[in-house]
Formats: structure tokens, C-alpha cells, sequence
């Protein structure tokens, strides 16, 4: 006996009675199936509902053979009635951004022939994955058609046709499909095989929001969120946009251009600074000519910067130089030696100090687990 299909009949319901026809132990609690049920199971890229069912928390829906199975984290008694009640606050943030991937990919059918061949409703973001490229110009013309069409509020319309009437049917789908087929129609938008939940009309989305194309395998993927979600994330976005104002002294409006301007001062300085450091580290390589090995411990240096000492010094010693900056966990190294080869070495180095890295024979760069005292005891055996 197959499960009543309630969420088929009604979408926006929420509470319901039913009667408990089976209940086994499952890998997620109980597997419970009812002989009716508002609880979608997961599918078509959807996820299955939560909820209550009989008191019992109701952590994930799926479909077997006809029968849907209710995740319980607690059994129920079999032939005993209950009373069910979805997550309604989940369902109708899931179906805002289902039906608001059915208005996108309506779209961009219409307007580029690409099919929908990938949907992901995610925690963060809804994905949609097409076959076919894009650009952020064209993008946003779905964007700005896809949010009239919300604001025309029109009804979401569920067809259940013959055969004969599917097959004048001009409809989307992934795959072949046999028996009785569900159609969601959004009318001038969208015709598609789908077995989801879906607003009743547009206007419950509220808003549909891209936040990037990229191009995916030969086509291109999608990121969006609507309705809830949506307002949600661009509020937050929003609260940040605000902060980094004041920080810039920018108007909301032009802190890109405010961020542009630092960034190219920020380079700047950073030019400036380099080149002061590489003048510092020629009067020390100069001070330390003829010197033989040398063993220097500089906090405060970048990577580059340890390269560019160590070079230095390397080039007027003699010897072999090692330059140690201090880090959170340990040093990081770099040791150079003119003409040498410093393979060897660096294998004892880094099994003696807890360390990793490597380079070229005369030069090479990488961080050690170990105290000053200890990198001075190896360095000076």
C-alpha cells in the first residue's frame, strides 16, 4: 500500500492526521511510514521535510517503493493514529528557492536553449547548473525578468495530463519519463516535469537574487538565493557594507572605489618598504662580508623577505647563510649558500627540528617546529 501523497494536494499544509502503518529500527532512528503524510521526501534536487510526528522529532523524509519514510528519532506504535506537523518555517524557505529555480531556468530556455542539466539547494546557496556559457551582462537581464515576473504575482498552476496531452506538451525535464507525470506550469516562464513543492503564486517568492555565473564543465553554474534567504544574506551584506564605510570614510555607495584607492596605496607602501628593506639587507650582507657561516634570527620578516636576506647575505659571507623569523608554532627558515649544495643538510635539519621544506641545491625555504635554543644547538654543532 502506497503513502497518500497530502503535499500533492495541498502545499501549504502543514498539520495533518494520519495512521502509523509501519515502524523499524534504521541507520537514522526509526524508519516510520504512514499510511498518509505532508512530509516531502527528499527529491528533484529538494530535500526531504522535518518536523513532528506523534510527539516524535521528525529529522529527514525519503521515498521507497511508493511509501514514505519518516526519519523518527523515537518509535511510534504501529495501527495507533497521529498527528503531524512539517517544519513549515524550512518547507517554505525550500519552496521559495525551488520555484524560484524553475523561473530562472524558464528563462534562460526560453531565451538561450541551455537545458537545467544539475540543482542543488544547499545551507548556503542554490546552485543551477547549465549547458551552455554566459555572460554576467546577459545574467542580468534573467535576473531583472526573473523578479518581474515575481512581482506580477501570478498562480503556480499543477497539471496532471494524459498521456496524449503529454505528448503536446512542449515541457522541461532531465530524463525519459513514463506513467503518470506531474507538470508545474509558470505561465509564460515555465513548463516542467517536477515532483517538488511549490509557492501557490510568484509573488510568494518575494525576491530572486543571483550572486555569480561561473563557468562549470562546458557550461556554466549559477549561485542564488531566493525569498527569506535572500533578504537574509543581502541584509548581511548590507551590515558589513556599513562597517567598511565608516572604516573608509566612504558613502555606502563607494567604498569600491574607496577600498581601489587604498589597495593602491597600500602597494605603494609596500614598494617603498621593500625597497628600504633590500638597502637594510645589503648593509648587513656587506657588514657580515668574508664571515664564513652565518646564523641570523629576524622577527618580523615575510617569506620573501627571509629569501631576500638570506640571498643577500649568502652572496658576501663566504659561507652558508640561515635567516630564522619567528612564527606562531615555530621559524621559518630560509639558507642560502653560493655554489653550494645544501640537500643534505636540510634533510638533517628538518629531522632534527620537526621541520618541512626544500628548494634548489643552493638555496632553500621552509618552517621548523622547534625553539631558538634548539635551531642554535643544530646550527652550531
Amino acid at each position: 500500500m502506497s503513502t497518500e501523497k497530502l503535499y500533492y494536494l495541498d502545499s501549504h499544509l502543514t498539520k495533518f492526521s494520519a495512521v502509523v502503518l509501519s515502524c523499524q529500527p534504521g541507520k537514522h532512528g526509526y524508519d516510520v511510514v504512514l499510511d498518509r503524510t505532508a512530509f516531502y521526501p527528499e527529491g528533484g534536487g529538494q530535500p526531504g521535510d522535518r518536523g513532528v510526528l506523534g510527539g516524535v522529532r521528525v529529522t529527514d523524509t525519503h521515498e521507497a517503493g511508493g511509501r514514505i519514510v519518516h526519519y523518527c528519532d523515537r518509535p511510534l506504535e504501529v495501527g495507533e493514529p497521529v498527528e503531524g506537523e512539517i517544519d513549515w518555517n524550512r518547507r517554505f524557505d525550500l519552496m521559495q528557492q525551488h520555484s524560484g529555480e524553475h523561473i530562472v531556468s524558464g528563462l534562460i530556455h526560453a531565451r538561450f536553449g541551455y537545458d537545467n542539466v544539475g540543482f542543488h539547494m544547499g545551507h548556503d546557496a542554490v546552485t543551477i547548473d547549465f549547458n551552455g556559457p554566459m555572460e554576467p551582462e546577459a545574467l542580468a537581464e534573467i535576473e531583472a525578468r526573473a523578479n518581474e515576473a515575481v512581482w506580477r504575482n501570478t498562480e503556480v498552476e499543477i497539471l496532471w495530463p494524459t498521456q496524449e496531452e503529454l505528448a503536446a506538451l512542449p515541457y522541461r525535464s532531465k530524463k525519459e519519463l513514463t506513467g503518470q507525470v506531474r507538470i508545474v506550469r509558470f505561465p509564460h516562464l515555465d513548463l516542467c516535469a517536477c515532483c517538488g513543492t511549490h509557492v501557490r503564486r510568484t509573488g510568494e517568492i518575494g525576491l530572486i537574487k543571483p550572486f555569480s555565473c561561473q563557468k562549470f564543465h562546458e557550461g556554466v553554474r549559477i549561485e542564488m538565493l531566493c525569498g527569506r534567504r535572500a533578504l537574509a544574506y543581502l541584509s548581511a551584506v548590507l551590515g558589513q557594507n556599513k562597517q567598511i564605510s565608516g572604516l573608509l570614510s566612504a558613502k555606502p555607495l563607494e567604498t569600491a572605489a574607496a577600498a581601489m584607492r587604498m589597495q593602491q596605496e597600500l602597494n605603494e607602501t609596500k614598494y617603498r618598504a621593500g625597497q628600504l628593506e633590500d638597502q637594510l639587507f645589503l648593509q648587513k650582507a656587506e657588514a657580515l662580508r668574508g664571515t664564513g657561516d652565518v646564523l641570523l634570527f629576524e622577527d618580523g620578516l615575510r617569506p620573501d623577505g627571509l629569501r631576500r636576506l638570506a640571498d643577500a647575505v649568502a652572496k658576501t659571507c663566504g659561507g652558508r647563510c640561515a635567516v630564522f623569523s619567528k612564527v606562531s608554532d615555530g621559524y621559518q627558515y630560509a639558507i642560502g649558500q653560493e655554489n653550494g649544495d645544501l640537500r643534505a643538510f636540510t634533510k638533517e635539519l628538518n629531522a632534527a627540528l620537526n621541520g618541512r621544506g626544500g628548494g634548489k641545491p643552493f638555496f632553500v625555504q621552509g618552517s621548523v617546529k622547534a625553539g631558538r635554543a634548539e635551531i642554535e644547538a643544530f646550527m652550531n654543532r
